[in-house]
């Protein structure tokens, strides 16, 4: 734990790490609250589905132009877009508490979502900057940040449980609004008088390929797909097991298992990163993802499937984070902020997609069913940075 605390140590970087977690906190709160909310004041799954959806939709969307619009602006525009994402998720609430249509509520998570401030993509894009000359803490940094989002996607779940239980699902949002205006403005506090990556050429165009013109980022990208769409059979295949053993509660504790074997591997491998060579080690990492989630077909019980989602979930953290530091290495002039959300956006939609195509296939078939689709995927996925590790290896490559 030494390569952390030194990490932790340097200064400054403690009250941004921290700045970071409180900011994205919504990460874990918002879809959770929204869901919660308009299933209340509309009595309607359906409704609080369509929003809660729309609330994932616009963030995966918005996220490759934030991130542009940082590079070209500053991390001053963060604020602005937290004030814009706090003042949806309070229009949501304004919103039910009208009996506004669920059409209106929907527009309103999309936007709330578009606008939530691209928090992990600066953290990431700065890491180099906060540890100049320190090469070897790099994978200690991304792995840390990997690490940090496990716990949101704990804490967050678990934060909003309580405050709808103790005084009702609209406070969540208000709780979600005030973590994000708080973090962010954290954020800048610490941020101020540091340095950070070069900003983009005045004459770039607003659109266009912008981080993408990258072969390697594209290669990221792709390959990142598949990995969400994995993550997002297995939430389905889990509950799906859980159910078929007679215990719809043991989902919540195979979950959490997966989660926490996922984020001691991710200390681990931050902790001796240094030691290895990056692309062989992000290679070997998406490799093991297929060949750790195969063997869950052959869970009988509650105990070997246990055991089981600690092997598949080993290979998580590591993967993501060593992804993260890939990134910083292929990443164009200009495009640092950028460049980081893009893989994230093809991981939550792949998430998106093989949560739906898991439901189909577990509902036609069964869960095993589940488990061959996550596989196949997730061998399609490694195929993918395999076959063009050669972009992945020559930084700053505009063509290729």
């Amino acid at each position: 734990m030494r390569v952390y605390g030194r990490i932790l140590g340097t200064p400054g970087v403690a009250l941004i790490v921290l700045a970071t977690l409180i900011g994205r906190l919504p990460i874990g709160i918002s879809g959770l609250a929204i869901l919660l909310y308009v299933e209340e004041v509309s009595d309607s799954f359906a409704a609080a589905g369509v929003c809660a959806g729309a609330l994932a939709l616009g963030s995966a969307a918005g996220a490759p132009f934030q991130g542009r619009l940082i590079d070209r602006r500053g991390v001053e525009m963060l604020l602005p877009l937290a004030v814009v994402h706090a003042g949806g998720l309070l229009s949501i609430w304004i919103a039910g508490a009208a009996s506004s249509p669920v059409a209106v509520l929907a527009v309103a998570s999309l936007v709330t979502g578009v606008a939530i401030p691209p928090l992990s993509s600066v953290l990431r894009s700065r890491w180099p900057y906060l540890l100049p000359g320190r090469p070897e803490l790099l994978a200690g940094a991304f792995a840390l940040d990997s690490v940090l989002i496990e716990v949101i996607f704990v804490t967050g779940p678990l934060l909003t449980t309580v405050v709808v239980a103790t005084v009702g699902a609209q406070y969540a949002l208000l709780v979600s609004a005030a973590c994000v205006l708080f973090g962010t403005s954290l954020m800048l506090t610490a941020l101020a008088g540091k340095p950070g990556p070069e900003p983009a050429e005045g004459g770039r165009p607003v659109f266009g390929l912008g981080a993408l013109a990258s072969p390697g980022l594209r290669t990221l990208m792709f390959a990142s797909l598949p990995v969400g769409f994995t993550f997002g059979t297995l939430e389905v295949v889990l509950p799906a097991f859980s159910e078929a053993e007679g215990s719809k509660e043991l989902a919540g504790l195979l979950l959490a298992v997966w989660s926490a074997a996922s984020g001691v591997s991710g200390l681990a491998w931050g902790a001796r990163g240094a030691d290895a060579p990056l692309l062989r080690a992000h290679l070997l990492f998406a490799c093991m993802l297929p060949f750790g989630v195969a063997p869950l077909v052959l869970a009988t019980s509650p105990l070997s499937m246990g055991i089981l989602v600690i092997l598949a979930g080993l290979p998580i953290a590591p993967l993501i984070a060593s992804r993260n530091q890939l990134v910083d290495r292929v990443a164009l002039p200009g495009t640092a902020t950028e460049a980081f959300t893009w893989p994230l956006t093809a991981l939550v939609a792949g998430v998106a997609l093989g949560a739906a195509a898991g439901g189909a296939v577990v509902e036609a078939g069964s869960w095993t069913s589940g488990v061959l689709l996550a596989t196949a995927v997730a061998l399609a996925g490694a195929s993918v940075v395999l076959a063009r590790r050669g972009t992945l290896s020559r930084p700053l490559a505009v063509s290729g």
